[in-house]
């Protein structure tokens, strides 16, 4: 039975977590509103605001709750992790409070699955600890996220690896202590065996930043904190590659799925606060002679609205309950990927639809940045192309969709009438006898 209820125990914890976001993370959203700011370990103010809203949430025990108990974690399963996700989503500074921070999360469990004692000392610790924020540099200038065309190689030198080549959008680079590299380490090999995962310290010679590219919302447009990088003959040590030789998908793969169901239910919980914005908006407003809520238009918006937004929490709930489900060995692995991908998919349509609403019911208002739609419908569509794009995801949906279909066996489709008409009186000639 699919079952999102959680023990009043936990649902304590989730309402502690909605007032201390509300009253706490976002305010700091506007004490500190930079771009960035949440990752800058510069920010002197910032930090110095920050430290006792985390030291409150490790109190609560919900530090860094998405490690699970094999990673030292509290183990509380994707349900649960969900439903926080779904608090933490309403804030840009909530996922640095609570110490769940994209892109550390991922990054943290590739440290903690792959990573030696020496690696997980000196980069895990202060990155699980808040003291230090990371990079993950993936994709290239000239193909995206096309593992096809990757070039940017690590060719092995004596007991070094000597990374060349150039990334593109490596977020936080600029902030970052370290940086997870993937890289062509054998180039005649099947793509799922090409590519290894590295460890590459942000001091170590030869990492320049080309520029730090600024995308729809950034405040900036000269100072982003999407990062083009070059590596120039950058050497680090044989034992900085993380997992095995060729082994860069799999060790990539360790951070996406959950990672994705964070993604959603943060998405959820921010097209929440659009949704409220909107229905006070709708009570608020007069024009023409009535209330904005009492216009059908305005009613047909609010409707789409918490109809699509309700469809989508319970499609990313049912997928974290498979991957849950696969946690407790009652389902096969793999069996949530599909339902990932969904998730991935509709993200982006979903959140531009419910902050678009939002935005246009605001009117002009909605357009200025007076009120955050218009950063937050620019900025957030980024969400259309992080974990990769979502063509490529629908068509991976489709093609295993396909795979389970089977071809007519005749002329006409399986559901044809007049066919199955003909083959129900073959079965039973008498059945329409008077």
């Amino acid at each position: 039975m699919i079952d999102f209820s959680v023990e009043p125990e936990f649902q304590a914890k989730l309402d502690w977590m909605d007032t201390f976001v509300r009253e706490e993370c976002e305010t700091m959203d506007l004490l500190f509103p930079e771009q960035g700011a949440q990752f800058d370990p510069d920010y002197a103010a910032a930090k110095r605001h920050l430290k006792p809203l985390q030291e409150e949430v490790k109190k609560q025990g919900l530090w860094a709750c998405h490690l699970g108990p094999h990673l030292g974690g509290p183990g509380y399963g994707q349900i649960k992790l969900a439903l926080m996700n779904e608090i933490i989503g309403r804030s840009s500074w909530a996922p640095v409070v609570f110490g769940t921070a994209a892109p550390d999360t991922g990054n943290a469990e590739i440290l903690a699955l792959f990573g030696t004692p020496e690696q997980k000392q000196r980069f895990l610790g202060p990155l699980m600890d808040g003291e230090i924020v990371s990079c993950f540099s993936m994709t290239e200038p000239q193909g995206g996220a096309d593992p096809d065309v990757f070039t940017c190689s690590a060719t092995l030198d004596g007991d070094e690896w000597v990374l060349e080549g150039e990334k593109w959008f490596s977020s936080n680079a600029k902030f970052a202590a370290f940086l997870l590299v993937i890289a062509v380490t054998d180039a005649d090999k099947p793509l799922t065996e090409r590519m290894s995962m590295f460890i590459v310290p942000t001091e170590t010679p030869g990492i320049e930043i080309v520029r730090n590219v600024a995308i729809a919302g950034d405040f900036d447009p000269e100072n982003g904190h999407h990062a083009h990088i070059r590596y120039n003959k950058v050497r680090i040590p044989y034992d900085h590659m993380l997992g095995e030789r060729g082994g860069g998908f799999k060790v990539a793969q360790a951070r996406l799925g959950g990672g994705r169901i964070h993604h959603a239910m943060r998405t959820v919980g921010m097209c929440n606060r659009a949704l409220d914005m909107m229905l006070e908006r709708a009570v608020s407003r007069t024009t023409k002679g009535k209330m904005l809520g009492e216009h059908q238009m305005v009613q047909e918006k609010i409707a789409d609205s918490i109809i699509e937004l309700e469809q989508f929490r319970l499609l990313v709930l049912k997928t974290a309950w498979m991957i849950d489900e696969v946690e407790a060995g009652r389902m096969k692995p793999g069996a949530p990927r599909k339902h990932i991908g969904m998730c991935k998919v509709a993200m982006a349509s979903v959140y531009a639809n419910v902050v678009g609403k939002a935005l246009e019911i605001h009117g002009s208002l909605g357009i200025s940045l007076d009120m955050p739609l218009a950063k937050w419908y620019g900025g957030h569509m980024s969400l259309a192309f992080a974990d990769g794009p979502t063509d490529a995801h629908k068509s991976q949906l489709a093609r295993a969709y396909l795979k389970r279909a089977k071809p007519a066996e005749g002329m006409f489709p399986t559901e044809h009438i007049p066919t199955r008409t003909a083959a129900a009186l073959a079965r039973y000639p008498h059945a329409r006898d008077a």
